[in-house]
């Protein structure tokens, strides 16, 4: 079993930054491969960035590549979504997630995932 809690959500304007971090409770956290996705309303959830575990390689989103970049923590048992150069159509609920047996190509499908956060606003003010 694996508790995930996010943090670090906000209001930012367009263009600015901001940090994302999942705190995981549990067993053999690196066991786990960890990933970010999204929510806007009214739309399906999105595939942000995903570390595969024992991998030292992120994964990423069409929508987030080149702005958005995951680091893991596995001494701490987390997991980190740095945002930058932020735009109004990144404003969604944030949520991480967690699986044990995923994979490459199941990376960005989220009912592939057991546990989830409950998640975090991100807006972006244009």
């Amino acid at each position: 079993q694996l508790q995930l809690v996010e943090s670090g959500g906000g209001l930012v304007p367009t263009g600015g930054s901001l940090r994302l971090s999942c705190q995981a409770s549990g067993r053999a956290f690196n066991t786990y491969t960890m990933a970010w996705f999204r929510q806007a309303p009214g739309s399906e959830r999105e595939f942000v960035a995903a570390f595969k575990r024992y991998n030292s390689n992120a994964y990423y989103g069409n929508a987030v590549k080149g702005r958005f970049t995951m680091f893991r923590d596995n001494a701490k048992n987390a997991v980190y979504l740095q945002m930058d150069s932020l735009r109004a159509e990144d404003t969604a609920i944030y949520y991480c997630a967690a699986d044990r047996n995923l994979i490459t190509s199941s990376l960005g499908v989220s009912s592939e995932y057991d546990y989830w956060g409950q998640g975090i606003q991100v807006t972006v003010s244009s």
